[in-house]
């Protein structure tokens, strides 16, 4: 959500605030706020939580609702999410919708594609990865992991190994973003990644291809280790017929080379199938509206 830093900036926005893309867009004259950066309120002072009311309101209001019609939502949160966390996003929800339900992201995608047992869902988000076991029921405290490690953070590690190689680039983490969603990849490149940044003002192309490998690279160890406890969880009559539905979903999804990259790591436990949803933006919505 988008405020305006000054009286300029109210001019030019004409309103008292914008969500979403508008928002991005915009930043060089607006305070960005993100009161779900991590898939909870990240704060609970007051104008945080007025924060997330207008987020909520703008979401509403973009489903077109008619005057009579009852709103219900269905909201996503981390799979470790606190009790307290959810509560106050339930309270906060029910101020705008007149039905709110919270749900574990991962479960919503394992409910959308109809897997609901002896499946493990990875969402890699922006702010958390999401690990859950699917064992026919709905799942407890000790079926889901929660990572700190997503794609924040990737553009984070990403500016800093490019960086290191480059140190005269004009670099923030929306560049790194950039560079991310062109060239993401684990394990072998075909070809080399360029991309064209700016020094001093000028336009440069610099090859960006160890420096994405080295930071995509960084995600993967927690979440095999955190597939690993999960697998161990099942029952071990179960275990092999688990190997064979491992789904990632969520926007980290789309790092090339990431089913045959886990499927490689988990060799020693047997042969595992590893997929990628086919739509890592709406499978989730999918979950929610069924």
């Amino acid at each position: 959500v988008g405020y305006p830093k000054d009286v300029i900036g109210l001019k030019l926005l004409g309103r008292p605030y914008v969500v979403g893309d508008e928002a991005f867009e915009m930043r060089s004259y607006l305070d960005l706020r993100y009161p779900l950066q991590d898939g909870v309120l990240s704060e609970i002072s007051d104008r945080d939580i007025e924060v997330a009311r207008h987020l909520l309101t703008h979401v509403v209001k973009s489903a077109e609702p008619g005057a009579n019609d009852e709103i219900c939502a269905v909201i996503g949160v981390p799979a470790r999410a606190s009790g307290a966390n959810k509560a106050l996003l339930l309270k906060m929800a029910q101020e705008v919708v007149h039905t709110a339900l919270v749900v574990s992201e991962p479960f919503m995608v394992g409910y959308g594609l109809d897997k609901l047992n002896n499946t493990i869902i990875v969402d890699i988000g922006a702010g958390t990865t999401d690990i859950c076991a699917l064992k026919g029921t709905v799942p407890g405290p000790e079926d889901q992991v929660t990572l700190t490690k997503a794609g924040n953070y990737l553009d984070e590690r990403l500016q800093n190994a490019i960086l290191e190689r480059h140190p005269e680039l004009q670099m923030n983490t929306n560049v790194a973003c950039a560079v991310k969603e062109q060239f993401s990849f684990v394990g072998a490149r075909g070809e080399a990644a360029t991309f064209e940044f700016r020094a001093a003002g000028k336009p440069v192309r610099c090859d960006v291809t160890e420096s994405v490998k080295i930071a995509c690279e960084a995600l993967m160890p927690d979440i095999i280790e955190s597939i690993e406890i999960l697998l161990r969880s099942f029952q071990p009559e179960y275990q092999a017929t688990v190997l064979q539905n491992i789904v990632f979903a969520g926007g980290g999804s789309r790092i090339r080379g990431l089913a045959a990259y886990v499927k490689d790591k988990l060799r020693p436990f047997g042969n595992a199938d590893v997929t990628c949803v086919k739509d890592p933006t709406f499978d989730g919505c999918r979950g929610a509206l069924r």
